[in-house]
């Protein structure tokens, strides 16, 4: 097993190589894992996992109450939902089971609700109700005015989006995966033994070949001689509000959906802050991740009217993602029997909810191209860190700082962060390369001083580890 930034990559063939080290991409390579007979690698542009779409996740576990029934996005959301129920669980990934108001502010959008609810029964389902406005106020007491009802979707859940990519990563280098980080593909192309990967980092080989490259599957889709959808990167962007604001709301609020998406939403975050958006502004550029002046202000006008005393409080924190979305509905999974791929396109934001399905569906379709699986073993859990505000953190356990005082030691005031903690993602399995992906691994300078007094400290400790 083994991680690496830089040098050439292995001469020897691999069984399947997993391009793109995303939340899809990382379930991909542990599900793999669970066949000790495969040699396997995961090959990842960015200098860490979970780079692109999967940091800049909206953090929902999703029910799919209102995925296209019969789609393969709404079975994949179903299973792999309560299936990351489980692995949080025993992985120790935070998740918190607010549930979910979708709130109708109009005669139209109210009309629509009875047939969402009838969304949901087909969609396996079945705890969703409409509810009054006497209800919904009682429920959300500081929901602005004017709200006409709205269904309760229980089921709905907040997770950690980076401890749930980083938990498969580490488990599937664990169990012999070969991470290959900084290392883009340039061009794939087919050969007698399988396909060969252009790189960065020199010439991978591999028999087996996933697509999961996200914002660029369909790139790397059209090399391999397909054309079945193309990516528009669709840009969301977020305001983060100080955990003083999350008295304000006890559920995730979403709006009436449309053919763009979930729309707007207000939900709280496992880190006790706040959520507002995101915009859906479909653009050109894949690498378009700024903020706008014009998509903020757009959040803020949405802000006031959904909940509107969330606008007097302190803002943490804007960034933005870009999903990928293609002109087609559903996911695009597409097994190529004949050049030993699968194409893994369109999954936007349920992928965190589904990815462990996805993994499965794709690895059942490499079987089905050929691909002999051999034996299966389970593997060995994880323990994760905990990042979530409602289970104990380190600095908060007696017993933990009795045995190491390194934990009782904080460095990041704001999110109360020990010296333990970032020792410890520091010699991890799959250690940070940069002090952004340390703050994904522990919070540290994600505060609302957004590392104005602890970043000297952080970038010490970081630059120690590296030497």
């Amino acid at each position: 097993m083994t991680v690496t930034t830089r040098g050439a990559l292995p001469a020897q063939a691999y069984d399947v190589a997993v391009v793109g080290a995303g939340v899809v991409g990382c379930a991909i390579a542990r599900e793999l894992a669970r066949h000790p007979r495969l040699r396997v690698a995961l090959v990842e542009a960015g200098e860490d996992v979970g780079e692109g779409t999967s940091k800049a996740n909206t953090a929902i576990l999703h029910t799919g109450f209102d995925a296209p029934p019969g789609s393969l996005e709404a079975r994949l959301v179903r299973d792999g939902g309560r299936q990351l129920a489980d692995y949080a669980a025993e992985s120790g990934i935070p998740v918190e089971r607010v549930g979910a108001l979708l709130v109708a502010w109009d005669e139209d959008q109210l009309a629509a609700l009875p047939r969402l609810a009838e969304k949901s029964e087909r969609n396996d389902c079945h705890d969703t109700r409409l509810i009054e406005p006497a209800e919904l106020y009682a429920r959300e007491p500081h929901l602005g005015p004017g709200a006409l009802g709205a269904l309760h979707v229980p089921g709905e859940s907040i997770v950690c989006p980076w401890t749930t990519t980083l938990a498969y990563a580490t488990q599937a280098v664990r169990h012999g995966v070969d991470l290959h980080l900084d290392c883009r593909v340039r061009q794939a192309r087919r050969s007698e033994e399988g396909h060969l990967i252009d790189t960065t980092r020199g010439t991978l080989r591999t028999r087996y070949l996933v697509n999961a490259a996200g914002l660029h599957a369909d790139d790397l889709d059209r090399q391999l001689g397909h054309h079945d959808f193309t990516v528009t990167p669709r840009r969301g962007q977020l305001i983060v509000f100080d955990k003083f604001a999350r008295s304000l709301l006890r559920h995730i609020l979403l709006p009436v959906p449309t053919a763009l998406g979930k729309g707007v939403l207000v939900a709280p975050t496992v880190y006790g802050n706040v959520l507002l958006g995101p915009t859906a502004e479909d653009l050109d550029d894949k690498r378009a991740t700024g903020s706008t002046a014009d998509g903020l202000a757009l959040l803020r006008e949405k802000g006031r009217h959904i909940l509107p005393e969330l606008l007097e409080e302190e803002v943490t924190a804007v960034y933005a993602g870009l999903r990928a979305a293609t002109e087609h509905e559903d996911y695009r999974i597409t097994a190529h029997p004949g050049q030993a791929c699968v194409t893994v396109g369109g999954i936007r934001s349920t992928g965190l909810t589904a990815s462990l399905a996805i993994a499965a569906h794709v690895v059942e379709s490499l079987a089905g191209t050929g691909l002999g699986l051999g034996p299966v073993r389970d593997l060995a859990p994880v323990r994760m860190p905990n990042l979530g505000e409602a289970f104990p953190r380190p600095y908060q356990r007696a017993d933990l700082i009795a045995a190491d005082p390194e934990y009782g030691a904080l460095v990041c005031h704001c999110e109360r962060v020990s010296r333990g903690e970032i020792r410890d993602a520091l010699r991890s399995t799959v250690p940070p390369r940069s002090l952004d992906g340390l703050r994904r691994r522990t919070r540290a300078r994600a505060g609302r001083c957004q590392g104005f007094y602890c970043s000297a400290a952080v970038r010490a400790l970081f630059e120690e580890a590296a030497r």
